[in-house]
């Protein structure tokens, strides 16, 4: 792919921080934006932001802005150059959802329709989207493939994002906008999120406090690491669907398709437990609960659509040689993520 300017939204957010970073490190220009909400920490956030302004300099770009306000985006992006977008901006969680629904009204869908506009109006090489794991909803045929059903979501999150496919799809047929929708799978590494368990795990077994472990912990997750979901997209990134009218992943006769990516190896909640408990040294007091609302038993990626891929960048995309046991990348986990630096910020930021 040769060098363009890339538009990243969610730039200070875990993935769209890794997903500029690699970016920039192959010769792209990254104009990034987020609106840098406080849905966690955002010290966490404002040390992403200075961590690729330190290192790639005046490929750079940062706009602190809500994209669900179109006004304050197209006045920011006037005069910008956008040749591909990948839109990683979202309000994310699928338990917040059921606290502050109309964040998720308005960041995932009166946003994505904005950002769906941009691409339209500029003409866009690709438009390369986050989706989740969370539009299978209840789905119990394992593994979840991007051919099965997705109409039934459990979470207002998982609605969203079905939504997000949805509106693509419909922008994909009648602009022939070249689109990917990519179903991230359970994402950790360095830089992680502190509202996802590894983090809320580590957190409370080092303080001593009773780590909360829901359904029981008969659960399932499909962990994926966070260097194999930025393969994922920049592969993507590189190789748009075609205009051909033949079908793609997902079912589309348009230039959008549909893809899973994850690890293909689901591990048991309480493996997680064992591993941190293993690497920090400390036991961990557990809390059983009930089933939340909202969640799911299992994730558990079928990889089969993204590694039939024919052309090489979409075949490196896929990363099948190196899915990852836990236990293997705990160690770059901690250390990338300086973990006693995440708690001193824990301490500044009480939940």
């Amino acid at each position: 792919m040769k060098s363009m300017t890339i538009l990243v939204t969610g730039a200070a957010g875990f993935i769209g921080m890794t997903v500029a970073d690699r970016l920039m490190a192959q010769g792209h220009a990254v104009v990034g934006i987020d609106n840098m909400n406080d849905y966690y920490p955002v010290s966490l956030k404002r040390d992403r932001i200075a961590a690729l302004e330190q290192a790639h300099g005046k490929l750079f770009t940062f706009h602190e802005l809500d994209f669900a306000d179109n006004d304050a985006l197209q006045a920011a992006l006037a005069d910008q150059v956008i040749e591909s977008i990948v839109h990683l901006g979202a309000q994310a969680g699928v338990r917040y959802s059921l606290i502050n629904p109309h964040a998720y009204v308005r960041s995932n869908l009166a946003g994505h329709v904005n950002m769906l506009e941009l691409a339209r109006e500029r003409r866009v090489r690709h438009f390369v989207y986050a989706s989740s794991s969370s539009v299978y909803g209840g789905n119990d045929s394992l593994p979840f493939r991007v051919e099965d059903r997705a109409d039934h979501p459990v979470s207002l999150y998982a609605a969203t994002k079905r939504a997000d496919e949805l509106m693509s799809e419909t922008y994909a047929h009648l602009f022939r906008i070249p689109m990917t929708g990519l179903r991230f799978f359970t994402v950790y590494g360095p830089w992680g999120r502190p509202d996802m368990a590894m983090w809320i795990f580590t957190k409370k077994i080092l303080a001593g406090d009773p780590i909360p472990v829901f359904n029981h912990g008969r659960m399932q997750r499909d962990f994926t690491y966070i260097d194999d979901i930025v393969t994922g997209v920049i592969g993507c990134l590189d190789h748009p669907p075609a205009d051909d009218g033949a079908p793609k992943p997902g079912g589309s006769r348009s230039p959008h398709r549909l893809y899973n990516i994850g690890n293909n190896k689901p591990e048991e909640l309480m493996h997680l437990i064992a591993v941190l408990e293993d690497a920090l040294g400390q036991k961990a007091q557990i809390d059983f609960q009930p089933m939340q609302p909202g969640d799911v038993h299992a994730t558990f990626a079928d990889i089969s659509a993204i590694a039939a891929c024919k052309t090489p960048g979409e075949a490196a995309a896929m990363a099948r040689e190196r899915t990852r046991p836990l236990r293997k990348d705990w160690e770059a986990v901690k250390t990338g993520i300086m973990l006693d630096a995440v708690l001193a910020k824990f301490s500044q930021h009480p939940d």
